[in-house]
């Protein structure tokens, strides 16, 4: 009698233990993070190194074609040639694997492009640069 009962409730122990190994990766209320705010940037220079103001500027999302990024007046800062690729506001829609984004600008007839791969996810703190040029020159 006795080995009719263990036997099955083993089986329903074991049934228990195994599903309770689960972990859950979409639970990320215990990371701690700080308030700073992360920015990728990429800068267009001429043959001499000099930043320049480009005519067409856009970061698109390869994975998700999503357009993450235009020019507007100056972009984020003074300096001619440095336009931002994509920030912290895009987080969420980065994979936790890293994104390639295209990156192109336009100097009168000639177009640059080059691919940066931006890393964030759901559980990460900021978006990270996983590779991808700082600079792109024009001839």
């Amino acid at each position: 009698m006795i080995k009719k009962t263990i036997i099955p409730l083993l089986g329903i122990g074991m049934i228990l233990l195994t599903a309770c190994s689960k972990t859950d990766n979409s639970n990320c209320e215990d990371k701690i993070c700080d308030e700073s705010f992360a920015t990728v940037i990429v800068k267009f220079v001429n043959k001499n190194g000099e930043g320049v103001a480009v005519e067409k500027y856009s970061g698109v999302n390869q994975r998700t074609n999503d357009t993450l990024s235009i020019a507007s007046g100056g972009d984020i800062n003074s300096e001619a040639g440095i336009y931002r690729v994509v920030n912290d506001n895009y987080i969420k829609k980065l994979s936790e694997t890293g994104d390639e984004i295209k990156v192109s600008g336009t100097l009168g007839a000639q177009t640059k492009s080059v691919i940066i791969k931006v890393k964030g996810g759901n559980c990460a703190c900021h978006i990270s640069k996983v590779d991808g040029p700082e600079q792109i020159k024009f001839d």
